[in-house]
């Protein structure tokens, strides 16, 4: 039972850093983050309120609370990247998430709004990420509770990852 949760919780895996981050491997994950908002929008713009409340494994969040989720994220790693790029390695705020998606606006408030967050957000976001240049994506920020030291090129990856890894989520829970 606990390898079908593994699979539930990661549907396409867990993020693996590459021996070697390409700069056409950093190009192609920075395709992946512009154009999530689009396939998230299409996975999620007409289902039912009933439809919005699936889970995709048990005691897992629902549809609603991932989109909102994504928001939330995504908007805290626009930030940890403007502060890697403009301080000298900083330590960056971690947050709850999993306290974040309980609350209301994370797991009642229609998901329309993240997703025009995130459109404006990813669009932003993406427009950064492609100005930057190779010295950029050395820069480092600092997780602290795990004290490592994360590049931009990393994180960039992690986040393409995430954005795939939630829409696996969605779709599996659409079909349950």
């Amino acid at each position: 039972m606990n390898k079908d949760i593994e699979i539930l919780k990661y549907p396409i895996g867990k993020f693996q850093i590459p021996t070697s981050i390409t700069p056409e491997l950093v190009e192609k994950w920075i395709e992946t983050i512009e154009i999530f908002p689009h396939k998230l929008k299409a996975e999620v713009q007409n289902l039912t309120e009933n439809e919005l409340k699936k889970q995709y494994r048990p005691n897992g969040w629902t549809i609603t609370q991932v989109v909102n989720h994504c928001a939330d994220s995504h908007m805290n790693s626009l930030i940890r990247f403007k502060l890697a790029l403009t301080e000298e390695t900083p330590t960056i705020k971690p947050y709850c998430e999993n306290l974040w998606a309980e609350l209301s606006d994370s797991k009642h408030y229609r998901v329309d709004s993240s997703i025009i967050i995130l459109e404006g957000l990813h669009a932003r976001w993406t427009t950064l990420l492609k100005s930057l240049h190779h010295q950029d994506l050395e820069k480092e920020f600092i997780h602290p509770e795990t004290q490592e030291r994360i590049s931009i090129k990393t994180n960039i990856g992690f986040y393409a990852w995430h954005c795939e890894h939630h829409l696996a989520h969605i779709i599996n829970a659409k079909r349950n």
